[in-house]
């Protein structure tokens, strides 16, 4: 595959690079790569050295990502880079996120060309941080926009703000993990920004169909459930929000989110937000959708069976209220 130069970067004193891509703004030596390890400067020139490169490949229920409102009980073809730009200690991705794994490659016409061959009409850019592909998922959006493909990201939401107004004119959803309130975690303990990632939200769900994901950890972030509620419903109260069950993984041992922290979770999120799912638990009733209106179950889930039993033409089939679903 011939080298691709990477986008959002400028050229300073000594052949050095300074990336623009996401705030870390990564100083890159010759020779060097930034902490996402996609991009590498050679001879003063910065290249997408991860172009293609992928570690996964697998058609998924779309509910998987997690996205409950976007093509619901639909097939999405899951892609993965390898490397993330930030540091999250508890990483269930970490093998691929943080290390350097075995990788092949796959061109954008032979990714849009396995969507069609197995039926899926979105692909989702997945797993590790789809943001330090951005070079790939803007080639591979002027071939799936030609079939009629959706594109997805699951995304930590680090991203400045030039290439994300980019972004959101080829990406059709995005899932967001807004892993915290605190700025202060964010910075030293993922080695992220909050802002930046408020800002993706803010600016994506002006845009695009948006559903944020927050992995509910003891001691790290459970206080911060009902600051993160009320943000989001100050944006828009139909965002989706996924409460998701911790589990050790890499560098933290701590035991698992207790079941009634998340039961109060999803007590709190509720008071604020229309859509609340609770995930990787066994809750009777927390993947359901109800109806904001009447509290009619538009869609029912069990695990990865779907039966949407309540939605008529777009809207609630009891009060008639407009079901907030891209369908």
């Amino acid at each position: 595959m011939n080298k691709r130069e990477a986008e959002y970067y400028k050229k300073t004193d000594n052949l050095m690079t300074r990336c623009e891509l996401c705030p870390h703004e990564c100083a890159i030596p010759p020779g060097g790569e930034g902490i996402c390890w996609a991009r590498k400067n050679e001879d003063g020139t910065l290249y997408a050295q991860n172009y293609g490169r992928t570690t996964s490949l697998a058609a998924d229920p779309i509910e998987k990502k997690p996205l409950f409102h976007f093509k619901p009980g639909t097939q999405i073809l899951s892609v993965s880079p390898n490397g993330c730009n930030m540091r999250c200690p508890y990483c269930q991705n970490y093998t691929i996120s943080f290390k350097k794994a075995v990788t092949r490659t796959i061109t954008p016409e032979e990714l849009v060309s396995l969507a069609k061959k197995y039926n899926t009409s979105s692909i989702a850019f997945t797993y590790a941080e789809p943001i330090i592909w951005f070079e790939f998922i803007k080639d591979t959006s002027k071939l799936a926009k030609e079939e009629g493909i959706d594109l997805v990201m699951v995304t930590n939401g680090l991203i400045s703000e030039k290439p994300l107004n980019e972004l959101l004119e080829i990406i059709s959803a995005m899932n967001v993990d807004l892993k915290s309130m605190n700025a202060e975690y964010y910075r030293k303990v993922l080695k992220g920004n909050l802002a930046a990632t408020k800002r993706t939200i803010e600016k994506a769900s002006r845009k695009i169909h948006v559903e944020v994901t927050n992995l509910l950890i003891p001691g790290d972030n459970d206080s911060d459930i009902e600051e993160l509620s009320r943000y989001l419903a100050s944006i828009d109260k139909t965002i989706p929000l996924h409460i998701s069950r911790y589990f050790p993984h890499n560098d933290y041992n701590k035991p698992p989110t207790p079941m009634e922290t998340l039961e109060e979770a999803y007590r709190i999120a509720n008071k604020y937000l229309y859509y609340v799912y609770i995930g990787n638990a066994q809750i009777e009733g927390a993947e359901d959708t109800h109806c904001p209106e009447c509290s009619n179950i538009l869609v029912k889930r069990s695990g990865y069976s779907i039966k949407i039993t309540g939605i008529d033409k777009g809207k609630c089939s009891n009060c008639g209220r407009k079901a907030d679903f891209v369908l």
